[in-house]
């Protein structure tokens, strides 16, 4: 035990002279949350906070197109600007000096021709009910958004800037679908009742017949605890906070590499101990190390975050599993370090290689790119990053509200890949004859 004391107070004046080193594993992680955190704020809230900016260019004064605008309106995802050009080329400078992302043009004959299709229509249902009904009108096309990019189309048209996020694109153009079709069917819904009824609808029960009875409810995944909403503090700073325990690659293993180089490998050797001893001090320091910065991202996430406009960071109810969770990350990481500078014959190999495996692990773990949208190859090679059990560990307990027995599934493959990159160790120390 005093051995092993005194290699850990040896090692922790090492790391402490390392100033570069010290920077990278606590600076970078901070900027990094920092700034991905706030880049990527608005994207996950873009309708929670402010609506969608949508400008209207509404060309047609018939009923049908207020009726339309007015369903647009309900959808609640949007903030409506009108804009009054008929010229395309105008409409398109100012969607530009004001900086939209989206306007819905609504053609001169929006009116007339959703009215004779929905009169068609409802000719076609009394046909089939055994009563007469005109089925002479027919529209020149259909009142649905069309995929032509000129603002001069006779159909209703979305004129989107090409930068806009696709998902957004497709949300938006599947909200104005609905309010298209809604207008038509209250349209087709009138035709119906005054040809059997021989009197205009009520407004209360074409609500009533439009409205669904049927609702849909919406229930997130949970494996017991609370659910905590997904904001980009809970994605961004559990991802980050194993980017930031892996680059300790950077110090650790260039001071594995040092070791080897200065000769310290071989006076262990002729001193009474064992340089499992040594080996056991570096990983228990920079275990310690590990922790502080789980500890100070997530102190930041919960204090710092709130005063500069953003999400304050949720801790888990699970203290113990997330302790439990951020010490096996950590001792992976620790591991993975070690293995670097073992094979590494010089510093700039372990910094070089160490840095840019950490990065490809990262995406392939998740932390970059959502595991969810990868190939299906990718899929299979993504179980071997023990980054994304450990991101898959703590989404279980930020996001889901988990306790131990629900992320063990994840903690297992994380402690198997741990054992097996120590043993990788001892495999490559005896190899070189270091042990």
């Amino acid at each position: 035990m005093i051995k092993l004391l005194a290699t850990i107070k040896k090692d922790l004046r090492i790391l402490m002279r390392d100033r570069i080193g010290l920077i990278l594993m606590f600076g970078m992680p901070i900027l990094l949350v920092l700034i991905v955190t706030s880049i990527q704020n608005n994207v996950f809230q873009p309708f929670s906070k402010d609506k969608v900016l949508l400008f209207i260019n509404n060309k047609d004064t018939g009923q049908l197109s207020q009726e339309l605008i007015r369903a647009v309106d309900q959808v609640g995802l949007f903030r409506l600007e009108r804009l009054d050009f008929n010229n395309p080329e105008d409409l398109l400078l100012a969607m530009r000096k004001r900086n939209g992302m989206l306007t819905l043009v609504i053609p001169a004959d929006f009116s007339e021709r959703t009215a004779a299709a929905a009169k068609q229509k409802a000719g076609k249902a009394l046909h089939s009910f055994g009563l007469e009904g005109d089925t002479a009108a027919r529209p020149s096309r259909g009142a649905g958004l069309a995929g032509s990019s000129a603002a001069g189309s006779d159909s209703v048209v979305l004129l989107f800037n090409p930068g806009i996020e696709p998902s957004l694109r497709l949300s938006t153009a599947g909200a104005l679908n609905g309010a298209i079709q809604m207008v038509e069917s209250r349209e087709i819904i009138r035709n119906i009742y005054s040809g059997i009824n021989e009197k205009p609808l009520p407004d209360s029960l074409a609500s009533q017949m439009l409205s669904s009875s049927m609702g849909l409810e919406e229930a997130p995944v949970s494996r017991g605890g609370p659910v905590i909403p997904l904001n980009a503090t809970q994605h961004n700073v559990p991802a980050w906070t194993i980017f930031a325990m892996f680059f300790v690659v950077m110090s650790l293993g260039g001071s594995v590499v040092r070791e080897k180089l200065n000769g310290s490998f071989i006076r262990l050797k002729t001193l009474p101990t064992n340089y499992i001893i040594a080996l056991l001090s570096k990983q228990i320091t920079y275990l310690g190390v590990t922790f502080l910065q789980a500890s100070v991202l997530f102190a930041m996430g919960v204090w710092l975050f709130p005063f500069i406009g953003l999400p304050a960071l949720q801790l888990p109810h699970d203290g113990f599993s997330l302790v439990l969770v951020t010490l096996l990350c950590g001792w992976c990481a620790v591991s993975y370090a070690i293995l670097v500078g073992v094979v590494a014959r010089t510093q700039e190999q372990a910094n070089g290689f160490g840095a840019v495996s950490v990065v490809i692990l990262s995406i392939l773990g998740g932390l970059m790119i959502p595991s969810f949208i990868m190939p299906g190859s990718f899929q299979t090679i993504m179980r071997f990053s023990p980054l994304h059990w450990a991101l898959q560990s703590y989404y279980g307990l930020f996001l889901e509200g988990g306790k131990l027995k629900d992320i063990l599934i994840n903690i297992l493959p994380l402690l198997v890949i741990t054992v097996v990159i120590q043993l990788a160790i001892v495999v490559m120390l005896k190899r070189k004859k270091l042990i």
